[in-house]
């Protein structure tokens, strides 16, 4: 028996349109796919770490093989709890956010980072809960923590990226990928959201996972 995850990415839901669409295919397929909520009741003190443990806490013991397909800040996660549990044994990673902190505080600016950093609070588009909400600053100095040249456990990974991603240059996973030869990436002719693609998303997760209505 395999244990699949799927996680959401920063700001938004598991209710995302791309959360819901696989989710709906899984359910089709008669197979059970756990879409946590990783703003997990206050968004305001979301961190990776957070993330990473709230993930981990879905998995039902310490060897049951668990797959995880992760979206933007959740494919980043995702990455993450690969490479921190040997029980993970494959990923699916959806225009992760590779690099997503120096492109967040570069886009943002030396001063909102620094007013970030004095006032504790930055407000950010919430697109789930469709309003602005506060993030703490933890955020950041949590995340710095995380270098990417720590993911090195050579587990079977497909990154599935727009290449007019314009929130995360797919430039970040083409290096990701070219470094590791255990990770697949197929660039597809979207943009971040990936909602114009999202039959030849689910037709590459199925083949990936070799899932089928019969899969266990």
């Amino acid at each position: 028996m395999v244990n699949y995850i799927y996680l959401h990415g920063f700001a938004s839901s598991n209710n995302s349109t791309k959360a819901q669409y696989i989710g709906n295919h899984f359910q089709n397929c008669q197979i059970p796919l756990t879409i946590p909520d990783l703003n997990d009741g206050n968004f305001s003190q979301l961190t990776l770490t957070r993330q990473l443990q709230q993930a981990a806490a879905l998995f039902p013991d310490a060897v049951t093989p668990v797959r995880i397909i992760g979206s933007s800040l959740g494919g980043l996660a995702a990455a993450w709890l690969g490479q921190q549990y040997s029980q993970v044994e494959s990923l699916v990673l959806l225009a992760p956010a590779l690099g997503f902190l120096d492109l967040w505080l570069s886009y943002l600016g030396e001063a909102q980072v620094k007013q970030w950093q004095e006032t504790d609070s930055l407000l950010v588009y919430h697109y789930g809960e469709r309003r602005m909400l506060p993030i703490h600053y933890q955020f950041v100095e949590d995340l710095k923590q995380y270098s990417l040249n720590q993911l090195n456990r050579p587990i079977p990974t497909l990154i599935l990226q727009g290449r007019y991603d314009e929130v995360i240059p797919i430039a970040f996973s083409r290096r990701y990928a070219s470094e590791r030869p255990w990770v697949k990436l197929i660039e597809l002719e979207s943009d971040h959201s990936l909602t114009n693609v999202l039959p030849q998303i689910w037709q590459a997760i199925q083949h990936f996972f070799n899932l089928s209505p019969s899969t266990p």
